[in-house]
């Protein structure tokens, strides 16, 4: 009874040794399977850790872009900043030709004041020539009246001598006949005796009368010859003043001719200059508004840029610390990277670790199943051995075969107990490893969305980058355009300027070569040139300073 008894105790502690070998081998498969499942995790890993690198090297190469972006954008603004300086120097120099415009506008409204001052001064010699011409044209009225009064008398006087000379030879005639009748009287005394006496009273009277006739005569011939030569006198005189006042004439006609195409020249350049001058100051009036305006849209168009370039320098700051934060999360990612790594090469040694322990238990486990087998066949053995046991064998064999039995449950014992200590160990190894692989998973994801995070905050970045790049362009573009159009139109402006100097020089030098026309008939032709040059020199220097 007892040996069945022991019999039964061992067929049931056999049965529980099959049972725990049965949950060893679930055990051991269970952890064939974490096995399995932690080594396609570490691969999961791998290749999550490859990504993690790949994103990394992705953010260090968007980080070099960027930095590249950000010098270029650098490198633009410091070209925006001399554009700036330079529009800045270009309006300082606009600044300075404005105000020299305007000082030479001043100079050209002195020069037409005195100018204007000129012509009055023009118009009065004028009104003075024509005053001597009048006079002149008096004293020629009153020489031509009294050779007309002269020539008159003397036309009466020779009429008078006529007269005169007529009586006289009448007077001849009678006398000759009062002869002639004395003679045939005195021949006819005898006949005409009676009238002796009153043909002498008659001659005494004819006689008288005939002195008296000779005497007139005689001072009729002496005032004819007077009047012949007064008349001779007063031809010669009356041609020499024909003579003078002709040649007067024909000099003042000439000099007034003269005086009066040079005053007429005088007066169309004084009208051409004062023209020029005032087609000057207005262009010149015209000029500085619209360089004005150009100045306040240079200005304008400064304040924009400056404006934009704020806002590019609020952008570019902005951007700085986007950057600044994002490499800062690149360098976290980095050193968590290298955390992640450093962890996965750890996993990795754990791993290999517990692979290593794993085929140690496999070889326990397959040496557990060698030994169950064993003890099976032990087993089978004793069954046959208890069957065989009637047959009569002796006690002491069943004795001793007791005892060899109970060492070897006691080994089996020690040895399940070993088994089951090193199955809690690879368990609490297996629970480690499983939260290991789980905050490994974790910071994996953590690592992800960091990377996310880097690649939205990238794109994000190209994207304002793009749109600062377009930005920045259409600004270049309108603030170039704009400044070479008003450049272009200054530059022709200052070009035409040039011209209508360099024309104003070659007028100055020309007028320098003509011959000096005399203003004030009063002064000497010395001042009168002097006069002229210092115009001329005056007109030159406002010209070069202009």
């Amino acid at each position: 009874m007892a040996l069945s008894s022991r019999v039964r105790g061992l067929e049931e502690e056999k049965n529980s040794l099959m049972e725990r070998l049965e949950e060893e081998e679930e055990r051991a498969k269970e952890l064939n399977r974490q096995i399995q499942t932690l080594t396609q995790q570490l691969a999961e890993l791998r290749k999550q850790s490859e990504e993690v690198n790949t994103a990394v090297e992705a953010g260090e190469e968007t980080r070099r872009k960027l930095q590249r972006e950000l010098d270029g954008a650098t490198q633009r603004e410091r070209q925006k900043d001399e554009e700036k300086e330079r529009v800045e120097r270009q309006r300082e120099r606009l600044r300075e030709e404005i105000e020299d415009m305007t000082l030479a506008l001043q100079r050209e409204r002195q020069n037409c004041t005195a100018l204007e001052k000129r012509q009055k001064k023009f118009d009065q010699c004028l009104a003075e020539e024509k005053a001597v011409s009048a006079r002149l044209a008096d004293e020629r009225d009153r020489a031509e009246a009294d050779s007309r009064e002269k020539e008159t008398r003397y036309l009466a006087l020779s009429r008078a001598l006529q007269e005169a000379q007529d009586q006289r030879e009448e007077l001849e005639r009678s006398n000759k006949q009062l002869r002639a009748e004395m003679e045939q009287l005195v021949n006819q005394q005898d006949d005409v005796g009676k009238n002796v006496h009153e043909l002498e009273r008659t001659r005494r009277t004819l006689e008288t009368e005939a002195q008296n006739l000779r005497v007139q005569t005689q001072e009729l011939e002496e005032e004819l010859s007077e009047a012949e030569n007064s008349r001779l006198r007063l031809e010669v005189t009356l041609q020499a003043l024909k003579a003078q006042f002709e040649r007067e004439i024909s000099s003042s006609e000439e000099k007034g001719e003269e005086k009066r195409r040079a005053l007429s020249k005088q007066v169309r350049e004084l009208e051409i200059q004062l023209e020029e001058e005032r087609t000057q100051r207005s262009q010149a009036v015209s000029s500085k508004k619209q360089l004005e305006a150009e100045l306040q849209e240079s200005e304008a168009q400064v304040e924009a840029t400056g404006r934009g370039k704020e806002e590019a320098v609020k952008q570019l700051r902005r951007l700085q610390g986007q950057m600044k934060e994002i490499l800062r999360e690149l360098d976290e990612t980095k050193l968590s990277r290298d955390e992640v790594i450093a962890q996965s090469k750890d996993s990795e040694k754990k791993i290999q670790t517990l692979e290593a322990e794993v085929l140690q238990l496999s070889e326990e486990l397959s040496v557990s199943e060698r030994q169950k087998r064993q003890a099976q066949q032990e087993r089978d053995e004793m069954a046959d051995e208890m069957v065989n046991s009637s047959s009569g064998r002796s006690v002491n064999a069943l004795t001793e075969e007791k005892r060899r039995l109970e060492a070897r449950v006691v080994q089996l014992e020690e040895e399940l107990e070993e088994e089951q200590n090193n199955s809690e160990l690879l368990a609490e190894r297996q629970r480690k490893t499983t939260l290991q692989v789980e905050t490994l998973t974790v910071q994996l994801q953590g690592e992800r969305t960091l990377a996310q995070k880097a690649e939205s905050s990238r794109e994000q970045l190209e994207r304002q980058n793009k749109e600062l790049k377009t930005r920045l362009g259409e600004m270049e573009g309108a603030v170039r355009g704009k400044h070479r159009l008003s450049v272009a139109a200054l530059e022709a402006k200052i070009d035409s300027m040039e011209e209508q100097l360099e024309q104003e020089r070659h007028q100055i030098v020309s007028r320098r070569f003509t011959e000096p026309i005399c203003l004030n008939p009063q002064s000497s032709p010395k001042e009168t040139v002097a006069g002229k040059h210092s115009l001329n020199r005056e007109k030159t220097s406002s010209r070069t300073r202009l």
